[in-house]
């Protein structure tokens, strides 16, 4: 499995500050989030494209997807969601990077099946988008839809090669799944997993990987034991915890953490 970890964990870094954590604390890959407030997003014109992933590829670092936040489930017009999806997939294309985030974000007062109906509609829609262009639409496992069992009635609506899942595993942990049973469900969807680690489900205040509660080592286990040779990208999600630790002195322990669980599961 390749390493990587999101920018989430350092909101506002430049591109080159992003390249130099990655490449010092030998990590394969970064996850870009693309907020208005990041770097690197979808106002972005075609020429600094271009050269943001040409700074990445002479560094070696492959730009695994772009975290965006179209929510997929939500009510309203379907216009606006997959048209914000369609900028997204337009920036990975550019960006050389497979895959695009979106959450679920059904409201409160819609039905499950009214919920799931949406977003298995505008998902197909982007999936047919994106195909185009070489990338992946993924549903995490998050909000209105976070167990594993939650989005692969959306996702088994869809039955596009371009729509798949994100497993965020705290998503899953919290929803009461087991990760034997999240991984059953994702894998004919799963594109790539997010590894985190909390200090309980009261506290979900991120923590250096190993440290917390989360079943790190069982999902590692299961992803090895079932051949799944994928990306494990570390979200840590600094940006809404501001008494977090900073993430860049924690990235050469948390590649540590992950290495070790990978070799004990081999």
């Amino acid at each position: 499995m390749k390493l990587a970890f999101s920018t989430l964990g350092v909101p506002g870094l430049p591109v080159p500050d992003v390249i130099r954590l990655a490449t010092a604390h030998g990590y394969h890959g970064v996850e870009l989030r693309a907020h208005p407030e990041e770097p690197v997003n979808p106002g972005l014109d075609l020429a600094r494209r271009t050269e943001v992933a040409d700074r990445f590829r002479t560094a070696g670092i492959e730009v695994l997807g772009v975290a965006g936040y179209p929510r997929v489930a939500a009510p309203g017009d379907d216009g606006p969601v997959i048209e914000e999806i369609r900028r997204l997939v337009d920036l990975a294309h550019d960006l050389g990077a497979r895959y695009v985030r979106v959450f679920p974000g059904a409201g409160r007062e819609e039905t499950r099946e009214r919920a799931d109906a949406t977003a298995a509609r505008r998902l197909g829609t982007a999936a047919e988008y994106a195909a185009d262009h070489d990338v992946r639409v993924l549903l995490e496992t998050h909000d209105s839809h976070r167990a594993a069992a939650d989005a692969i009635r959306v996702l088994g609506r869809v039955g596009h090669r371009n729509a798949g899942a994100l497993w965020d595993v705290m998503h899953t942990w919290l929803a009461g799944e087991q990760p034997a049973e999240s991984y059953a469900a994702l894998a004919p969807f799963l594109g790539y997993v997010q590894v985190k680690d909390i200090a309980s489900a009261e506290d979900t205040t991120p923590l250096a990987l190993g440290a917390g509660v989360l079943p790190l080592a069982e999902c590692v286990e299961v992803l090895s034991r079932h051949g799944w040779d994928g990306w494990l990208c570390w979200e840590y999600e600094k940006r809404w915890y501001e008494r977090a630790a900073p993430l860049p002195e924690l990235l050469a322990a948390g590649r540590d953490e992950l290495s070790r669980l990978l070799n004990e599961s081999a």
